[in-house]
């Protein structure tokens, strides 16, 4: 009988190192349809105003010059690539490439025949009520006589999708239904979560998508020959094998600095992912708060600080000195943040603990 190879040791630098590149934090990469797809590769959380517009400026050049090009059509459209809004993982604000939306919908369809059919009756009754309408969401579930937030839950059927600027309600209108099975579309969600979170678990990943353990478990399951089990400093989990070599290159000498919006896919971590990525407790409480999460500053590597906007001004709030060229990097960002709307020049506040 063959031998079952032991498990591959991963140190944390190797698996933040992977994290980056994967993530296109390395550095900027040339603005195109494939490249902005990648940046979205595991959604763009948009939760925060704006958010998934910054996500985006973080890893591609030139997305801060996007805007909502056709508001009749409600979609972002750059570069040959349409990015549509819907309730993704966790029903949270998501923006994803719109050949991507059977993925982040159908992928989270419940097992449980009794959730299944509460997100499949729930699409069918707002279709019916807005016949080719949008409508603020509030006022078509009052419309239909139910709670606004309920009309979540048809969110896994593909046929409802939303348009947020942070302004004002979300609108929300009815599309036909993806033709992918939501089996295969659960396997390339898990496929996305780990190759942009890995190593990864099956409990990481019901807590990412927002699904239940069993469906978390029948997508590792499903992917039971892609993926191979690795050790890390915070446990044992999963990687896809594919994603190996890369995981075990040399970590290099990272100088990216980034000013990482709330909720972006980096630091959209949980448990004992957080203490891999901020070591120190106190600082995890900082970055992942009870309330809306802030912006995380990226210096070399390292998530360096928080970050806050208010109107016009960026407030950084550091957690170690950082050299003159380092702070210039960290302000040159901030000035350059893509802030549709704020009036005046952006100005820059910094604070040290």
């Amino acid at each position: 009988m063959a031998r079952r190879r032991p498990a591959p040791e991963l140190s944390r630098e190797q698996i933040l190192g992977f994290r980056r590149r994967v993530g296109l934090l390395e550095e900027r990469v040339p603005v195109s349809g494939e490249s902005l797809r990648r940046a979205a590769w595991a959604g763009l959380q948009d939760s925060a105003p704006r958010a998934a517009l910054l996500s985006l400026h973080a890893r591609v050049q030139g997305t801060g010059e996007g805007r909502w090009e056709d508001p009749s059509l409600l979609q972002l459209c750059l570069v040959q690539l349409c990015l549509v809004q819907l309730w993704g993982p966790r029903f949270s604000d998501y923006v994803v490439a719109a050949e991507d939306l059977p993925v982040f919908s159908l992928g989270r369809m419940p097992e449980d025949a009794r959730r299944r059919a509460r997100a499949e009756d729930t699409a069918a009754r707002l279709q019916a009520f807005l016949a080719g309408r949008r409508m603020p969401f509030g006022l078509a579930g009052r419309g239909m006589g139910v709670a606004p937030n309920s009309l979540r839950y048809a969110a896994p059927t593909g046929t409802v999708l939303i348009r947020w600027d942070g302004a004002r309600q979300p609108v929300v209108w009815s599309v036909p239904a993806p033709g992918m099975d939501p089996r295969e579309a659960r396997w390339e969600l898990a496929r996305r979560y780990l190759h942009v979170f890995g190593p990864a678990t099956p409990a990481g990943f019901a807590r990412w998508a927002g699904v239940g353990r069993t469906e978390a478990r029948l997508a590792f399951e499903g992917l039971a020959s892609e993926v191979m089990p690795v050790r890390t400093p915070v446990g044992e989990a999963w990687i896809l094998s594919d994603d190996e070599p890369l995981l075990r290159r040399r970590p290099g000498n990272s100088s990216g600095t980034r000013l990482l919006p709330s909720g972006d896919a980096y630091f959209l971590l949980w448990g004992a992912d957080r203490e891999l990525l901020v070591p120190d407790a106190a600082r995890r409480a900082e970055l992942w708060t009870t309330r809306v999460w802030p912006g995380a500053v990226l210096v070399n590597g390292e998530v360096a600080g928080v970050w806050r906007r208010a109107g016009a001004e960026v407030s950084i709030g550091l957690w170690r000195g950082l050299s003159a060229r380092e702070w210039e990097a960290v302000e040159a960002e901030a000035l350059a943040l893509p802030l549709p709307g704020v009036k005046g020049s952006i100005s820059v506040r910094r604070k040290q603990d």
